[in-house]
């Protein structure tokens, strides 16, 4: 999940070395934490976060084919 959430976030932003994706594993589920550089959060989120939501999906579904339980944060 963390390479196709990577993958993706890196084909949409001007400064593709700039993004990283962390990985933290709880008792619910995974986590992946998706940092980009400052100037692409919007090309990253989207104008009313439909970007954002589009890529949490995609993430989800992908994650639900494989019996996992995944969630995407973007953080500033």
């Amino acid at each position: 999940m963390k390479e196709l959430l990577s993958y993706m976030a890196k084909n949409l932003v001007d400064n593709p070395e700039a993004v990283t994706v962390t990985e933290i594993k709880d008792d619910e589920g995974t986590i992946l934490e998706l940092r980009v550089a400052e100037g692409d959060m919007g090309k990253v989120i989207g104008r009313q976060g439909r970007i954002a939501k589009e890529i949490r999906t995609i993430v989800k579904t992908v994650a639900q084919r494989s019996g996992e339980k995944v969630t995407v944060e973007i953080v500033d």
